[in-house]
């Protein structure tokens, strides 16, 4: 699995675990894992999201979510300095 699943809905084997590829890391060793953050709860509430390693997860059928970062990427940003 690569980077190019990230916006898309997953789905981990072991545990039932499902939201949406956010981000992705690639490790020398090859335990390459991926970002999952669940919907909000019944109330509204975030839900951390959770790392899996890549052989766990499987890609739901659908759109993956796309975001149009063109006008402001971020990179350009100060860092947060809430302490």
């Amino acid at each position: 699995m690569t980077a190019r699943i990230l916006g898309s809905t997953v789905t981990d084997r072991i545990t039932g675990f499902k939201g949406v590829a956010v981000g992705h890391v690639e490790y020398l060793t090859g335990c390459n894992q991926t970002l999952v953050v669940p919907p909000v709860d019944a109330e509204g509430k975030l839900r951390d999201g959770q790392w899996f390693d890549d052989q766990r997860l499987q890609v739901s059928e659908g759109v993956p979510v796309t975001l149009d970062n063109s006008a402001t990427p971020g990179h350009d940003a100060a860092p947060s300095r809430n302490y």
